[in-house]
């Protein structure tokens, strides 16, 4: 029995009422709901450089802030053919780092500024199905919808903005067919850089506010105005402290959302933290602290006590 082609055995998985698989599951959305031909050879349009500038404008500080995290990417894969895309949450490509003498190669493939790698366009696809689930997927060779992609690996992870909301997706794509044995290993970095992408865009969408961790792995933060109010959180910090997942947010003290002690409320919170405040200004001397409080040293230390203050 010959064997079935690529088109053919996505046509035929797609009917399943089960699908098998995440990959499974994106060739069923390909084909049933975006209608999709598997063994289509054409590739979507590109947009026009004018169109494609005025698009560009919409997310100027996206590019900009991304353009380290994808130099930096770059330099890590670049030698070894790989493409590094940056795309809105349509999948459209908005800035790309490629060799030079590769570019033109990229392009045919449609992996090139202009171009969208949505699943409603491109089928399952590293770009489109990264923004179609919202988490880091690697899409390798056949994994991918149309046999005319099926000999790319695209490696991609999304970028939430400062509201919580996706927002982009970050791709490095390679046609090497040896490229299983590091694709794994090179996700891992996109998602960093990704992390860092979103980090610095944050912190540009609050230049008035102190920027504070609000979990481990640096991308949970949280932005807090000169009242001490948090005006804004990431992805991660939302989820970490069980606020919104997207939006605006209420705000709200700092300290009531990062305190650790359930018990003391109130009153009792912002004298311990104008207590401890003094303290580390006066680098522990207690009597500079009551000075600078206007209290007595035998208060503050009957204060201190109350609170939970040790002297250090």
């Amino acid at each position: 029995m010959a064997r079935k082609s690529h088109a053919d055995f996505v046509a035929e998985q797609s009917q399943s009422a089960s699908a098998a698989s995440a990959v499974v599951s994106s060739w069923r959305r390909s084909m049933v709901k975006y209608g999709l031909d598997p063994a289509a050879t054409g590739l979507p349009g590109r947009l026009t450089d004018a169109e494609l500038d005025a698009r560009r404008r919409s997310f100027d500080l996206l590019v900009h802030v991304a353009g380290p995290a994808m130099d930096q990417l770059f330099d890590l894969v670049g030698l070894s053919g790989c493409n590094v895309l940056l795309t809105d949450a349509a999948g459209l490509v908005l800035a790309q780092r490629v060799r030079e003498s590769e570019a033109a190669q990229f392009r045919e493939w449609g992996l090139s500024e202009g171009f969208e790698w949505s699943e409603s366009a491109q089928g399952t696809n590293g770009i489109g199905t990264c923004l179609a689930e919202g988490r880091a997927v690697t899409i390798d060779r056949d994994e991918h919808f149309h046999t005319r992609n099926t000999g790319l690996s695209c490696m991609d992870a999304p970028i939430w903005g400062p509201d919580g909301r996706l927002i982009a997706a970050l791709d490095v794509s390679s046609a090497r067919s040896d490229g299983a044995p590091y694709a794994r290993l090179v996700e891992g970095h996109v998602t960093q850089a990704a992390l860092a992408i979103e980090a610095q865009l944050f912190r540009a969408s609050f230049p008035g506010a102190r920027i504070v961790m609000a979990g481990e792995g640096g991308g949970a933060l949280i932005a807090v105005d000169k009242d001490d109010l948090t005006v804004g959180a990431t992805r991660l910090a939302r989820k970490a402290l069980g606020l919104p997942r997207e939006g605006d947010l209420r705000p709200q003290p700092a300290v009531d959302m990062l305190a650790r002690d359930d018990e003391m409320r109130g009153f009792d919170k912002g004298e311990r933290a104008a207590i401890a405040r003094a303290l580390a200004r006066s680098k522990g001397n207690v009597t500079a602290a009551a000075k600078a409080l206007g209290i007595g040293r035998a208060t503050l230390y009957r204060r201190m006590a109350r609170l939970g203050l040790e002297q250090k």
